[in-house]
């Protein structure tokens, strides 16, 4: 079985999930510090007009159409799907959806970024991801005075507003607006088509995402929302850290119904092979333990919502005894 791996960036639909989850836990001090941080970026010119981030932070920015560098995978997503893509002058690398980001230049990755090829580019804002990237490169943007626009989100529900934002910073609202209602409707279609009903018993799950040793998420991760509008309840959802780590002793403990195996593509079946050493979980005797190696769940942009799809259908198959 593989052994874990040093982490690496928790938004990179490349790298195993429990990497992206273990770089996300460690950066989350730095969510707590951009939301209180007062806005950034250089003085208001006369054509300057102001734009609310995801964080709430007020952004002066130039006029539309603006030259972008999104320093997000998930960023340079949300800014296609607003109707935007033809402003991103760059972007960082696993950028790779949808296929038109794949063509925009790179300037580096979510962990460090080339600071004389993003200034070369004379960009009129940066749209960043608030616990991603190098603090000290983010300080150095503030003291060139280029803006900094957070986007952010932390709930399936919080796309649409985001996309919505992007809109008015990009000047692509009506793009923006008819991406978001599309959202909208489709997790409104999941909630009633997987959702919990009144009364009904929801299944646990234990949503591994990683082996060896074993990682899970907590309560405040995306993917735990995944779950809930899925209609199944996380059962380790009372933990506070997005990825934590447990032990076999505390999944026996509370022997989830069903156990989802997140894995990186082509390692799926050896999870899955790996918890019949464990006969006495319920999961295990009935044969609900299921593979799931669509990397798009742990994205932060629209696709998770496609990867949401398949999450509902792979839970609902399960529960009714099909896999």
């Amino acid at each position: 079985m593989p052994s874990a791996r040093p982490p690496r960036a928790p938004w990179s639909d490349r790298s195993p999930p429990v990497r992206r989850a273990l770089a996300l836990a460690a950066l989350l001090v730095i969510v707590d510090c951009a939301a209180a941080a007062p806005a950034e970026g250089g003085a208001a010119s006369a054509s300057a007009r102001a734009v609310t981030d995801d964080l709430g932070r007020s952004v002066a920015v130039a006029r539309a159409p603006l030259r972008v560098v999104s320093v997000s995978p998930g960023a340079t997503e949300m800014l296609f799907a607003a109707g935007a893509g033809a402003q991103v002058t760059a972007t960082v690398e696993y950028s790779d959806e949808p296929p038109a980001a794949r063509v925009v230049p790179r300037v580096g990755d979510v962990t460090a970024i080339d600071m004389e090829r993003l200034v070369a580019l004379r960009p009129d804002v940066v749209v960043a991801w608030p616990a991603g990237g190098n603090p000290a490169q983010r300080q150095k943007l503030v003291a060139l005075g280029i803006p900094i626009y957070d986007q952010q989100v932390e709930r399936l529900s919080d796309l649409p507003a985001s996309l919505r934002r992007l809109g008015m910073l990009a000047g692509t609202q009506a793009a923006a607006e008819r991406a978001a209602r599309s959202l909208e409707a489709r997790l409104a279609t999941l909630a009633r088509t997987y959702g919990a009903r009144p009364g009904g018993r929801r299944p646990t799950v234990l949503l591994q995402v990683w082996n060896r040793p074993i990682y899970t998420i907590g309560g405040k991760h995306l993917m735990s929302d995944a779950l809930a509008l899925c209609g199944a309840r996380n059962v380790f959802a009372d933990l506070p850290e997005p990825g934590p780590l447990v032990d076999i002793e505390a999944v026996i403990a509370r022997n989830p119904d069903i156990i989802i195996a997140a894995a990186p593509p082509g390692e799926g079946a050896a999870w899955v092979a790996d918890w019949q050493r464990f006969p006495t979980l319920a999961a295990v005797r009935s044969q609900r333990v299921v593979a799931f190696e669509d990397q798009a769940l742990s994205r932060l942009g629209p696709s998770v919502v496609d990867a949401t799809e398949e999450l509902c259908r792979t839970i609902a198959g399960v529960s009714r005894g099909n896999y």
